[in-house]
């Protein structure tokens, strides 16, 4: 799957929340707590926000995660989906990465 298409799915979700894998798990079967809430306790760090146009409150929020990698990805794919609008990747409290920032 291409990962505009990823992202455009999550989009027609209020939310996508992407956890981490177990490795320590050998068993065979599918995981299939893959796109599931998270549980209490789990810790999600990484979200992606599309803002209004004027930048001032978030208006969508597209991904949130618990891997960097994951939503960095989201994040580059949010700001080819969403050009003109300030895009945010924030790790908890910290703005990590910026597009199209408000000019104030």
């Amino acid at each position: 799957m291409q990962l505009a298409h990823a992202v455009s799915l999550v989009r027609s979700y209020p939310v996508a929340y992407f956890g981490q894998e177990d490795d320590s798990n050998d068993d065979p079967r599918p995981d299939r707590s893959r796109g599931r809430q998270p549980e209490s306790g789990e810790e999600l760090h990484y979200v992606v926000e599309v803002w209004d146009d004027k930048g001032s409150i978030v208006e969508q929020t597209l991904a949130i995660t618990a891997n960097g990698s994951i939503g960095y990805a989201a994040y580059y794919e949010a700001t080819r989906e969403f050009p003109a609008r300030y895009v945010t990747l924030r790790h908890k409290k910290r703005i990590v990465a910026r597009w199209n920032a408000p000019t104030n």
